[in-house]
C-alpha cells in the first residue's frame, strides 16, 4: 500500500480542522486562526519555551518564577536543542512544539500525521486558549483548559460516531485524571521534602518517590528526554502543577450531568484577580453546588 504523502495528509488534516472548529463553536468556544493553515500555506514557526523555579521550590501558591518562549521562523524538526546548561539558583525545564496559541503556528506534516484524538484535544486546546474564551494568567488558565480541551475531543467523538477514537480519548482522560491524582500527592510530598531538608537531598528523595506515582513517572520521563534529571524537578514539576492541577476536579464537575457548554460557562466566571487558592475554592464551591442539584433530582 503506498506511503501517503505529505500533501495529502496536509490536505485531510486541513479538513478536519476545519471540522473541529466548528464544533467549538457549537459548544460556545470562539475558535481562533491558530492551525488553519498548513505549512505549504505558511511559512511555519515553531516554540521553544523554558521554565526556571528558584531551587528548593516549588510553584504552589503564585507563577513559576521564570517563564519564557523564543520563536523561530523553522519547524521544531529542523531546530534540534542540543543542551541547556546549569543555571545557577534554579531548577529548569524547557519544551519545543509547532503547536502554539496564535495564528503564526501552521499544520505541519508531524502534526498532520499524529493520532486524531491528540489532534483534536491540541486544536482545541489551542483553541480555548484565544482571549475571547480566556483570559487569565498562565498557570491558571493552562489548569482550565487542559481538562476542557480533553472533554470536549471526547465530545467531537461522540458526535462523530467514531467508537475507536471515542475509546482513545475516554482512555487519555482516564490516564491523565490519574495523572493529576498522582502528581497532587507527589507535589503535596516534594513540598514537605523541601521544608524539612536541605536541598540536595530533598531532591534526591523527590526523584527517589516519582516510580510511585507510575503514570505520573512514565509522563515526566517522556518530557525531560534528553535534560537533566538531577536538575529539573523544581520546574518540571510546577509547570505540571499548572496543567494538572484541578484536571481530575473538572473531569468529576463534567461528569455530574455531562454538560460542557454549562462547564465552560461557569469556568469563565474565574477572573484574572483570582489566586491560586481562590480558584480551588471556587472549584470546591462549584462542585458542592452540583452535588447539591444532583441531590435534588433524585
Amino acid at each position: 500500500m503506498p506511503v501517503e504523502n505529505d500533501r495529502e495528509m496536509l490536505r485531510k488534516a486541513s479538513l478536519s480542522i476545519g471540522e473541529i472548529k466548528a464544533f467549538v463553536r457549537e459548544l460556545g468556544i470562539e475558535p481562533t486562526q491558530a492551525l488553519t493553515k498548513t505549512s505549504e500555506q505558511k511559512a511555519p514557526t515553531s516554540m521553544l519555551w523554558f521554565w526556571m523555579q528558584r531551587a528548593g521550590t516549588l510553584a504552589l501558591s503564585g507563577p513559576i518564577d521564570v517563564r519564557l518562549a523564543i520563536g523561530f521562523s523553522e519547524i521544531k524538526e529542523k531546530i534540534p536543542l542540543e543542551q541547556v546548561y546549569r543555571v545557577d539558583g534554579y531548577s529548569v525545564y524547557y519544551r519545543q512544539g509547532n503547536e502554539f496559541a496564535d495564528s503564526r503556528s501552521v499544520t505541519t506534516p508531524s502534526f498532520a500525521r499524529e493520532a486524531a484524538v491528540r489532534r483534536v484535544t491540541v486544536v482545541i486546546h489551542e483553541d480555548l486558549h484565544g482571549d475571547g474564551n480566556f483570559n487569565l494568567p498562565w498557570e491558571i488558565e493552562e489548569s482550565l483548559i487542559t481538562p476542557l480541551g480533553a472533554l470536549a475531543a471526547l465530545e467531537f467523538f461522540k458526535r462523530k460516531a467514531e467508537p475507536g477514537n471515542l475509546q482513545a480519548a475516554r482512555a487519555l482522560l482516564d490516564e491523565e485524571r490519574q495523572l493529576s491524582r498522582e502528581l497532587n500527592q507527589l507535589v503535596a510530598a516534594a513540598e514537605q521534602s523541601f521544608r524539612d531538608e536541605d536541598i540536595d537531598s530533598a531532591k534526591q528523595k523527590i526523584a527517589a518517590m516519582i516510580p510511585a506515582f507510575p503514570i505520573y513517572e512514565r509522563h515526566f520521563q517522556r518530557q525531560i528526554a534528553g535534560q537533566h534529571p538531577g536538575t529539573v524537578i523544581e520546574a518540571k514539576l510546577s509547570h505540571d502543577l499548572a496543567y494538572y492541577r484541578h484536571y481530575d476536579r473538572i473531569v468529576g464537575l463534567y461528569e455530574r450531568n455531562g454538560d460542557l457548554p454549562g462547564l465552560v460557562r461557569d469556568l469563565r466566571r474565574i477572573s484574572k484577580e483570582m489566586l491560586p487558592h481562590e480558584v480551588t475554592a471556587f472549584l470546591v464551591s462549584l462542585e458542592q453546588v452540583k452535588q447539591t442539584v444532583a441531590a435534588r433530582l433524585r
